[in-house]
C-alpha cells in the first residue's frame, strides 16, 4: 500500500505547494519532472493548477522541458494557467519558456477559448499582443471560435477586442449557431447589439431554422436589441 504515495511524491508536493519537498526530490531525480501519473499529468500540471509558481519555477528550469506537454485530456500548462483567476504569473512564466499560444487540446479548444469564457479581457490582450500573437481564428470540435465564447458569457469589450483582431463574425458552430445567437439566447443584449454594430448577421438559421432573434429569453430582451439596433440604424 505505500507503493502507489511514494511512486508520485512529487505529484503530490506539487499539488499541495510544497516546494522544498519538490526541491529535494528533483535533486535526488531529476527526472522525476518528466514522470506522468495515473491521470496523466505531470507535476507541472499540478503545480499549476493550484496556483504554486514557486514550485511551477522549479519544474520547468529543466533543459528539457516541455512547455506545450499535455495532459490527459490534452490540457497543456498555458491552458491550466489561463484558467485561473490569478493565474498572470504563471502565464508569465510559461510565455518566457515558450509556450504554444495557440496549441490545442483534444477538444480542439485553444488558451483563448478558455480566456473567453472567464471574461479574462487583460489577460486577453496580452496573448494577442504577444509574440506571436494568439489567433482568433482558432476553431473547436463543436465548431466555436473564441468569439462564441464572449459572446455566450455576454462581455462586450472581449467581442470588440476579438472582432478588431480579425475575428470570423458570422461563423457557424456545429448547430448551426453564430456569436449573435448564442448572445442573444444567453439574455446578453449589449453583446448582441456589438456583434450588429460590427456587422453580424441576422438572417442566419441555426439547425432547428431559428434565426438568433428568435432565441430572445423574454421580450425585454427582444425590445433591448430592437430599440438599440434602431437608434444605431441597424434594419433587423
Amino acid at each position: 500500500m505505500e507503493e502507489a504515495p511514494s511512486k508520485y511524491a512529487i505529484h503530490e508536493a506539487a499539488r499541495e505547494g510544497r516546494t522544498i519537498v519538490v526541491e529535494s526530490l528533483l535533486n535526488a531525480n531529476p527526472k522525476l519532472a518528466d514522470l506522468k501519473d495515473e491521470d496523466e499529468r505531470l507535476p507541472i500540471h499540478w503545480a499549476i493548477s493550484n496556483g504554486h509558481l514557486d514550485i511551477a519555477v522549479l519544474l520547468s528550469a529543466g533543459k528539457n522541458f516541455d512547455p506545450d506537454v499535455q495532459d490527459g485530456s490534452g490540457w497543456t500548462p498555458l491552458m491550466i494557467a489561463v484558467s485561473l483567476k490569478e493565474g498572470d504569473a504563471l502565464v508569465d512564466l510559461l510565455l518566457r519558456k515558450g509556450a504554444d499560444i495557440n496549441a490545442t487540446n483534444f477538444t480542439g479548444q485553444s488558451a483563448l477559448h478558455f480566456i473567453a469564457s472567464k471574461n479574462n479581457l487583460d489577460l486577453a490582450r496580452k496573448l494577442l499582443d504577444a509574440k506571436p500573437p494568439a489567433s482568433v481564428r482558432v476553431r473547436d470540435k463543436r465548431g466555436q471560435y473564441p468569439i462564441h465564447r464572449a459572446a455566450a458569457v455576454g462581455s462586450v469589450p472581449m467581442v470588440e477586442l476579438f472582432v478588431k483582431n480579425k475575428s470570423p463574425l458570422n461563423a457557424t458552430d456545429v448547430a448551426g449557431q453564430t456569436p449573435l445567437h448564442h448572445a442573444i439566447a444567453e439574455g446578453h443584449g449589449d453583446a448582441a447589439v456589438a456583434l450588429l454594430k460590427a456587422g453580424a448577421e441576422t438572417d442566419k438559421k441555426d439547425v432547428d431554422g431559428f434565426v438568433a432573434m428568435d432565441l430572445a429569453p423574454d421580450s425585454n430582451v427582444k425590445k433591448f436589441i430592437l430599440q438599440a439596433a434602431e437608434r444605431e440604424g441597424i434594419v433587423l
